[in-house]
């Protein structure tokens, strides 16, 4: 049977392990998809050719836009990242007919719609596995795998670099800037670290794990966005005293009232499996109507375990090429007209339990004036410590977990405990999920 000619675009972590994958795997490879699957042409500018085994055999070029355009390639693998001109080449790309599979979840978080209308209209495949959470095969399990449930929730640990860090504070007692200069140093984290702390990276690939469960369009700029850098190791001690660990999670929930959408920090109980996920592995714990509770664990980053999914992609795209383009699994789990309209509800809206520390005078008083805020607000506390205070200090930490509410009262309750003249500084909050 005639070959499957593949063209990569870029050959860095991801690219460089997914062209020695498919190298090295060819006779395995073509097994499973029932054809040889060949790397006949690569754009890149650059690389390195002794980490790389039969680039001799190969076309290379550094004009991406000519390879979506080149006649010879069956499928384009784009990994060069980033928003632009990833969307331009892959649209180009579609234009020509060409099947796409990428590692890009930026661009599928905010061009996804655009491009998968056109991959449509054009009866070619847009895959994108490792766009979301590395090596874990989270999006052919959501899609495919659980297809027969109503999907009620996910929360995943879907960025490597903030577990590392909360990982860290939490097993060595260290500050996030300490930790986070080492993940830089270790090369987990960019020299510009603020997708992966501030959990936009996070939030990209909930978006697509939300569309992907409920049947939604991509919509990137409805997720709440929040990072980690406020935390401090008293927060993950406190944490843990209350039977909690912190982690930076993406949730995304279908309520009644339409689609959370969501990536903060979360104290979550800490027997709960995803609480023990450390380092930097990512997990996702999905939960279906018929299934239950189901948790998808591994590497989320990596030059052999993402090119593990951006090659099952490849192969997958391979076993379908004489399928008819209308039977095919669609791109975000549900026919392209079948999407609903579900509204993603503002982080307001939004109901949960809290974790808050404030600092407030040492005094008769205080802690009364602030239990009524919170009663008037209809806000009951489960549980409280207030520290005592060390060498004559005149203030103290005062750190409590409250029942679920919804987060407008919450905004509204702390705003007037933050006017007391007895409480100073800012009062910090994260939230609190029991993921049971």
């Amino acid at each position: 049977m005639k070959p499957i000619n593949v063209g990569i675009l870029g050959l860095g972590t991801v690219g460089g392990g997914t062209f020695n994958v498919l190298m090295g795997n060819a006779a395995e490879i073509a097994r499973r998809a029932g054809r040889p699957i060949t790397v006949s042409h690569v754009a890149a500018r650059e690389y390195d050719p002794t980490q790389l085994v039969g680039l001799d055999n190969v076309e290379i070029c550094d004009d991406a836009l000519a390879l979506a355009q080149n006649p010879d390639i069956d499928i384009l693998v784009e990994l060069i990242g980033g928003y632009s001109p990833a969307r331009e080449i892959v649209l180009k790309a579609i234009e020509n007919g060409k099947h796409i599979v990428t590692a890009n979840k930026a661009l599928i978080a905010l061009h996804g719609n655009e491009i998968f209308a056109a991959a449509q209209q054009q009866g070619v495949t847009v895959a994108f596995e490792a766009a979301v959470a590395g090596g874990i095969p989270i999006i052919k399990a959501v899609r495919e795998g659980l297809a027969a449930n109503h999907i009620e929730w996910i929360a995943g640990i879907i960025n490597g670099t903030g577990n590392f860090i909360l990982s860290e504070m939490r097993d060595q007692g260290r500050d996030f800037a300490d930790v986070l200069q080492e993940a830089q140093a270790l090369g987990y984290a960019e020299a510009d670290p603020t997708f992966d702390v501030e959990g936009i990276d996070a939030a990209h690939k909930l978006t697509i794990l939300a569309s992907l469960a409920f049947g939604i369009p991509l919509q990137f700029d409805r997720c709440y966005t929040e990072g980690i850098g406020q935390i401090e190791p008293q927060d993950v001690i406190y944490a843990e005293q209350f039977g909690y660990r912190i982690k930076h999670l993406g949730i995304t929930r279908k309520t009644e009232e339409g689609i959370e959408l969501r990536v903060h920090p979360t104290l979550i109980p800490e027997k709960r499996l995803l609480a023990n996920v450390d380092g930097v592995m990512n997990a996702v714990l999905v939960k279906g109507d018929a299934v239950g509770p189901t948790l998808y664990y591994g590497a989320g980053a990596g030059s052999l375990p993402t090119a593990s999914a951006v090659v099952a992609d490849i192969i997958d795209i391979a076993r379908t090429l004489t399928t008819d383009p209308g039977n095919r699994v669609p791109h975000l789990a549900f026919q392209p007209d079948e999407l609903s309209d579900d509204p993603v509800i503002t982080m307001d809206a939004v109901q949960t339990a809290y974790y808050l520390r404030m600092t407030v005078a040492d005094k008769p008083g205080v802690l009364a004036a602030i239990s009524n805020i919170l009663s008037d607000a209809d806000i009951s506390i489960e549980a409280m410590q207030q520290k005592e205070p060390h060498g004559g200090a005149t203030e103290v930490p005062l750190v409590m977990l409250t029942h679920t509410v919804r987060e407008h009262s919450m905004n509204a309750a702390m705003a007037k405990i933050k006017a007391l003249d007895t409480v100073s500084g800012d009062i910090i909050r994260m939230r609190v999920e029991q993921l049971s």
